[in-house]
């Protein structure tokens, strides 16, 4: 196991990461009044409700999709490893005019690409059906079909995909991240410790990392004697990342607005991934990950930032003095 996050061999421009998990749509739809109005608590056992919603848009989302975007926007080229249905075309077009592989993109017939349908009050209050359709597929891609694969991410994704991609990572000997997010309650404690201990890092939000405490019975600081590194994500109070038994605190960068939270931890992971690639500290790679997501939140959706790696790179260094 390595220590303070410093690569094994020399940045390579040809080194390629695979970033393993979901493309989607999201359908988010705005109601302009709140859902407490019309859903009556005494009702609940018979809920028959209906919203009006003159507010809608379709994104281009899912982990995977999310976390390729950004690394493109800071110049590196990523390959996603995904499952998607015949319904895939738009976002098959998006990914070629960003130049993003789908060398490893599966379509799978008969299933329709996974989408979320997000219907949101004036509150924020939020009510989500999510159908994972091809994902659910995604144990059909095969790590070992890769070719020059040096850094990797396992993100949610369906259950028996993110175990196989998690396990053939750690066989191979490719340093990745584990990052199962919304897919946590999908593993046992155990399962979460096997799929783990092949990782060079966890990444989870702060209440995620609750849920990892709770099921393995294990606190953080256990966990990332472990591994290289346990980041966990805290909102607008930044970042904590447990490696070498020191804790490093990293500040949230100051967002132009907060607009919509939707993929910025994707953005973060982003970041993270790029800085592991050049070998950089654990925590110039984390300012990276908390500027990327600062940007990204100042937008709506996942995907529609579009700052030039110039752009970041006078960012990153107005934010924490450093250069990309």
């Amino acid at each position: 196991m390595s220590t303070g996050g410093q690569r094994l061999s020399p940045y390579n421009p040809a080194m390629t990461t695979l970033v393993c998990g979901s493309l989607a749509f999201d359908t988010i739809m705005v109601f302009p009044d709140q859902f407490k109005k019309l859903i009556l608590p005494d009702q609940i056992h018979i809920l028959n409700v209906s919203f009006m919603v003159p507010d809608m848009r379709r994104e281009y989302g899912g982990t995977a999709g999310n976390i390729a975007y950004n690394l493109k926007l800071l110049g590196e080229d990523s390959q996603i490893m995904a499952t998607v249905g015949h319904d895939f075309a738009a976002y098959e077009t998006r990914l070629d005019e960003l130049a993003i592989s789908r060398r490893h993109v599966r379509a799978i017939g008969g299933q329709f690409t996974a989408q979320a349908f997000i219907t949101t009050d004036v509150d924020d209050n939020q009510i989500t059906a999510f159908h994972p359709g091809a994902m659910s597929f995604s144990h059909e891609n095969r790590i070992g079909d890769t070719a020059g694969v040096t850094l990797g991410i396992v993100s949610p994704d369906g259950r028996q995909g993110m175990i196989e991609h998690s396990r053939d990572l750690a066989a191979a000997g490719i340093r990745h991240v584990f990052d199962p997010g919304q897919g946590l309650p999908m593993f046992s404690g155990p399962e979460l410790l096997e799929l783990m201990a092949g990782a060079a890092a966890l990444t989870v939000n702060d209440y995620e990392a609750r849920v990892v405490e709770q099921k393995t019975g294990r606190s953080m600081a256990e966990l990332a004697r472990t591994m290289e590194a346990v980041v966990v994500t805290r909102g607008a109070e930044g970042s904590t990342i447990l490696a070498d038994g020191r804790q490093i605190d990293v500040p949230a960068v100051k967002a132009a607005g907060v607009v919509d939270p939707t993929g910025c931890g994707d953005a973060y992971r982003a970041g993270l991934l790029y800085g592991m690639a050049r070998g950089w500290s654990w925590e110039k790679s984390a300012r990276l990950a908390s500027l990327m997501g600062s940007i990204k939140i100042a937008h709506r959706g996942g995907q529609n930032h579009r700052l030039s790696r110039e752009d970041i790179g006078r960012r990153f260094h107005d934010a924490f003095a450093e250069t990309l």
